[in-house]
């Protein structure tokens, strides 16, 4: 997969956040036979996705990953050999506070919110619990491929 990252003004360049993103997606991208498609990355801290999430989503406060399909709902259908599948936006500032929140490194935190949104512009969702049990266990698949797993707790609430 093709993955294009990003930063938002304010947002400062580093190297092992990219690194991170791009494992994830690449093994996103192997788990589905993506390997062909595009993805863009914008990473930002809390004011920018705060305005994102109000903007699109209506949403009066910031998030930690935006996810926006380009096909959304629709199967892909042409010729080229590959597409751009969608834009995540990940809160650099709000994965932090998350990775403390949930005892665990940033990197992991990362890793869970690349996966979360991956999965997100794949068409997965959680507004039911079926549908939420369905997206965990995708999300740990993934992760636990990729050795970022949680020994005490996965998400599961």
């Amino acid at each position: 997969m093709e993955i294009t990252i990003s930063y938002a003004d304010g947002t400062s360049v580093n190297q092992e956040v990219e690194r991170v993103i791009k494992l994830v997606c690449n093994e996103v991208s192997r788990v589905y036979g993506l390997e062909n498609d595009e993805m863009s990355v914008l990473l930002c801290d809390n004011e920018t996705i705060h305005k994102l999430n109000y903007t699109y989503r209506h949403i009066d406060r910031p998030t930690d990953v935006l996810s926006f399909a380009l096909n959304e709902g629709n199967e892909w259908q042409g010729e080229e050999e590959s597409h751009l599948l969608g834009d995540l936006i990940i809160s650099l500032e709000r994965t932090a506070e998350q990775a403390n929140t949930y005892g665990h490194s940033f990197e992991r935190e990362l890793a869970y919110l690349t996966t979360h949104g991956c999965l997100h512009i794949l068409g997965y969702d959680h507004m039911t619990d079926e549908d939420k049990a369905i997206m965990r266990k995708e999300e740990e698949f993934i992760l636990s491929n990729l050795n970022y797993v949680r020994e005490d707790a996965p998400y599961n609430e």
